[in-house]
């Protein structure tokens, strides 16, 4: 099997898979390629926002501590390969191709989702590497998501929970709180962001209780003035900067020291040292990502109303300073654009409306028009609205935005443009 059999065969398989009431499909898959995920140990994260920054922060304390550690992401955000990596690199088009034939061999004419699949080659790939842990991100939810096959892990951690995939999860946080801490199994442990609701925290606490999981404390982490742009706070006595910007780079930070020092705990020595350095260092693509430059670009795939409510924060807090904010954005119809562009129209100089980035993008037309009663608005293709873009933020000593959707930040850090 070559790289283009292998993404054929992924491919073949429908993002769905259909409609699923129990994890027996997931299950039966994993049983079928040998059961993997029973001989590996878990970090499982959950939540609407900050997975991504929080899977980073731990994977790379591990990492710094010695630990041969998997990170199973979703979705990609360059390329397919960038969802399963041990050590922060990712899976080979070698490994991918025998791993994709093994599970081949054995899935039949089962219809999986294509999650499963790609869960299934992560799995073999992290046994047959012998991964010390495995750092995992759930798809969509908790509860029935294909990745809670896994036995009783160390920890499980929810990050930040809010309105996302309601035809999926439920209409209410609190209800879409319920899926995620679906998650939290007898026996293992729990770990809650402190930037959730207190609803949401009661739901975990009684989840918790109920299965016999512990309910870690999390890791006092002292907030440094207004944090700035970079969030910093103090840990310990020590003012840590997390790498990342924004206001929610905090509480996904004490999230992670939280989990760091409890895995401690259960023999994986994470030294202080490997967890401030994670911290001042790590970075994730298309989670607020700073490009240095002239301008800067900030490049953002959060598509979810709290999720953009984070870059809002961080565009206020340009702007108090005098930065000229100037936006290019695309939503898929899945969303809930109509707010999004809004929060962000408000908070901009200039607005580019684009389309095309998916197959359910929304027409940019529609875009402008909304934005328009914030700021000027206008439509065109990525390249051309990002080219005007920096040009204005530039000439008037701002920053470009680049934001809306995850499919429109690939495409954007995967162009020839991007530079």
């Amino acid at each position: 099997m070559n790289i283009s059999e292998a993404m054929s065969f992924i491919n073949s398989y429908t993002k769905s898979g259909g409609k699923i009431t129990d994890l027996s499909r997931a299950e039966e898959l994993m049983e079928r390629i040998g059961s993997p995920h029973k001989r590996l140990k878990f970090v499982h994260i959950a939540g609407t926002n900050g997975k991504g920054s929080t899977l980073e922060y731990i994977s790379n304390a591990l990492i710094l501590s010695g630990f041969s550690t998997g990170q199973f992401t979703s979705p990609y955000v360059l390329h397919y390969n960038d969802r399963i990596r041990i050590n922060g690199q990712e899976i080979s088009d070698d490994e991918l191709c025998g791993m994709a034939e093994r599970v081949r061999a054995a899935v039949g004419d089962r219809p999986y989702s294509q999650f499963e699949i790609t869960m299934a080659i992560a799995m073999l790939w992290f046994e047959k590497e012998a991964c010390d842990i495995v750092v995992l991100e759930t798809g969509i939810g908790g509860l029935l998501d294909s990745t809670n096959v896994i036995p009783p892990p160390l920890v499980s951690v929810i990050t930040s929970v809010s309105l996302d995939h309601t035809a999926i999860l439920g209409e209410t946080v609190e209800e879409i709180a319920s899926q995620k801490a679906g998650i939290i199994k007898p026996g293992s442990a729990c770990i809650v962001s402190d930037d959730n609701p207190e609803s949401v925290k009661a739901i975990i606490k009684e989840t918790a209780e109920k299965a016999g999981a512990e309910l870690v404390p999390l890791e006092p982490c002292r907030p440094y003035g207004d944090g700035g742009l970079y969030a910093a706070f103090y840990y310990r006595g020590v003012k840590l900067s997390p790498a990342m910007i924004g206001i929610h780079q905090r509480p996904n930070a004490q999230t992670a020291i939280t989990a760091c020092l409890y895995l401690r705990e259960k023999g994986f020595y994470v030294s202080d040292r490997a967890i401030m350095e994670a911290i001042e260092t790590t970075q994730v693509r298309a989670r607020q990502q700073y490009i240095e430059g002239e301008p800067p670009v900030i490049v953002d795939g959060g598509h979810n109303p709290a999720g953009v409510s984070m870059l809002a924060l961080m565009l206020m807090y340009l702007s108090t300073r005098g930065k000229k904010i100037y936006t290019v954005m695309g939503m898929v119809d899945s969303k809930d654009y109509r707010e999004c562009v809004k929060t962000i129209a408000a908070h901009s100089d200039g607005f580019f409306a684009v389309e095309g980035f998916a197959p359910n993008s929304v027409p940019a037309e529609t875009l402008a028009d909304i934005a328009s009663f914030y700021t000027s608005a206008e439509t065109g293709t990525l390249a051309e609205c990002a080219d005007k873009a920096k040009a204005l933020a530039a000439e008037n000593g701002g920053v470009a935005v680049i934001c809306g959707s995850l499919y429109l930040a690939s495409e954007y850090l995967n162009s020839p443009f991007n530079a």
